[in-house]
C-alpha cells in the first residue's frame, strides 16, 4: 500500500491534548505518528491544521428534497443515486462517518465500504420504527398515505404497534444490517398528523424496543422532541436521545444518571422555515410545527450543556442539507458550547457514541486514516467548509476539495 507523509501541520488529535505540530504517516488506511522515511508522497501543510475527519451522529442520505410534490415525482430508484450525490457532498465538507437515521440500507453502506461510490463511512439504522399516528405515519385525511421511504426488500415498513410487532421488526432490521436501532418516542415536526409534545408508544412497547436490540448489542436512538417521550426513552435505556427540543430537569437528570447522549439537531428547524417560506410544498400544519419547534431548542441545549450531558454533533442533514452538516458546528458555539467541546462534540464524542472512537474520532498510531486539513483557525465555525483544503478518508481514495498547498 502506498505511504503518504504529512509535514509541517498543526495537529488537533481529538484527545484534548493543546494542538502541536506533528508529522503524520498515512499508511494505506491506517495512521501512523511521525515521518516515514521513504514515503511515496510528501505533503507540505505548513501553516495549515490537521483534524480528526468530523462524525455527523444524524443524517437521512435518502432524503434529497424538502418539496413534498417534488419527492413524489421521483421514480422509486432515483434515491439511490441522490444518495450517492448526497454523500459526495457530505464527504466534501469534511465528514468522514455519518450515523443515517432512517433511510439508507445495507446496500447503500456496503457500496461506500467496497468502494462503489465515494462517501463517508456509514452507520444504519435503515427505518425509525413509529407507531400508528406517530412520527413514521404521513396518512392524510384525503386517505393518501405519501410515504417517501416506501418499504423493499432491505427496509421494511417503520410502522408497528404492541410489543410482539416491535420486537419481530427490530430483528427483522437487525438481520437487514442495522448497527442502530431507530424509535420515534414523540411525535415530530414533518409528520402531518401528531404533535411534537407527545409521547408515542408506551413504555411496555418502548422496553421491548430496546432489550431487544440490547440482546445482540444493537443500540438504540430516539427522535424524541415533548419532554414526556423524551425520558420515556431514557428509561427504557436508548443511548442517544435525537432532538430533545423539551429538556426539562428530570430529563436533564435522568440523562445525567444513564449516561444518556444528547444529539442535538439544532440548525434543521430552520432550515426548513426557510425552505417553506421559499415555497416547498408541505403538508399543513408543518410550517406551525417548525416555528413552534425552532423557539424552544436552543435553550433546552444551553441547559443540557450547562449540566454536562454528553453531547456528539448530529445535523439532521436531509435534502439541501448535505455538504452543509457543519453549520452544526457554529450553533452548538453560539448555544454556549465551548469551542474545543464543539470540535470534540463532532470527532470524539461522536464516535463514541457510534460505538466507533477505536477507529474514528482521534489521530494517534493505527487509528483509520479520516482526516481533515482546514486553514486558517480551526475554531471559526463560520468559515467551514469554505476553510476545507482538503479530506482524506482512507488512503484508497481522497477527495480534494482545492488544490493541496504543496
Amino acid at each position: 500500500m502506498p505511504t503518504t507523509l504529512l509535514t509541517g501541520a498543526r495537529v488537533f488529535d481529538g484527545t484534548g491534548a493543546d494542538p502541536r505540530e506533528q508529522d503524520l504517516t498515512i499508511d494505506g488506511e491506517f495512521l501512523r505518528l511521525g515521518r516515514a522515511e521513504n514515503a511515496d508522497e510528501t505533503v507540505d501543510l505548513t501553516g495549515l491544521t490537521v483534524l480528526p475527519g468530523f462524525v455527523d451522529a444524524h443524517v437521512h442520505v435518502c432524503l434529497s428534497n424538502l418539496d413534498l410534490m417534488a419527492n413524489l415525482g421521483y421514480p422509486f430508484s432515483y434515491q439511490f443515486f441522490l444518495a450517492e450525490r448526497n454523500l459526495r457532498r457530505t464527504l466534501d465538507a469534511g465528514v468522514t462517518t455519518v450515523r443515517d437515521a432512517s433511510g439508507a440500507d445495507l446496500g447503500i453502506q456496503r457500496a461506500v465500504d467496497d468502494g462503489l461510490i465515494d462517501g463517508p463511512a456509514l452507520r444504519i439504522s435503515i427505518i425509525a420504527l413509529s407507531q400508528t399516528g406517530g412520527h413514521g405515519d404521513h396518512w392524510l385525511p384525503s386517505g393518501n398515505s405519501p410515504e417517501i421511504l416506501l418499504p423493499h426488500p432491505g427496509r421494511p415498513s417503520g410502522i408497528v404497534d404492541g410489543p410482539d410487532e416491535a420486537r419481530r421488526r427490530v430483528r427483522e432490521l437487525i438481520r437487514n444490517g442495522a448497527n442502530f436501532i431507530k424509535v420515534n418516542t414523540s411525535g415530530g415536526v414533518f409528520s402531518p398528523r401528531d404533535n411534537p409534545a407527545h409521547a408515542h408508544f408506551t413504555q411496555e412497547e418502548l422496553d421491548a424496543i430496546v432489550s431487544e436490540a440490547a440482546r445482540v448489542d444493537v443500540p438504540t436512538m430516539a427522535h424524541a422532541h415533548g419532554a414526556a417521550g423524551i425520558k420515556a426513552a431514557i428509561r427504557a435505556g436508548v443511548r442517544s436521545v435525537e432532538h430533545g427540543t423539551d429538556l426539562d430537569d428530570e430529563a436533564i437528570a435522568l440523562m445525567l444518571e444513564r449516561g444518556t447522549w444528547l444529539v442535538p439537531t439544532l440548525g434543521v428547524t430552520q432550515f426548513i422555515i426557510d425552505r417553506i417560506d421559499q415555497g416547498a410544498a408541505v403538508a399543513p400544519g408543518i410550517a406551525e410545527k417548525a416555528r413552534a419547534n425552532h423557539a424552544m431548542r436552543a435553550d433546552s441545549f444551553k441547559r443540557a450543556v450547562d449540566a454536562g450531558v454528553r453531547i456528539a454533533m448530529g445535523s439532521d442533514a436531509a435534502a439541501e442539507m448535505h455538504g452543509r452538516n457543519l453549520v452544526e458546528l457554529r450553533l452548538m458555539a453560539e448555544g454556549g458550547l465551548a469551542p474545543l467541546r464543539v470540535l470534540e462534540a463532532a470527532t470524539r464524542s461522536a464516535a463514541e457514541l457510534l460505538g466507533i472512537d477505536d477507529r474514528v474520532g482521534t489521530i494517534g498510531d493505527g487509528k483509520q486514516a479520516d482526516l481533515v486539513v482546514v486553514s486558517g483557525d480551526p475554531l471559526d465555525f463560520a468559515a467551514y467548509p469554505g476553510n476545507i483544503v482538503r479530506v482524506y478518508r482512507k488512503e484508497s481514495w481522497s477527495a480534494t476539495i482545492r488544490p493541496s498547498p504543496a
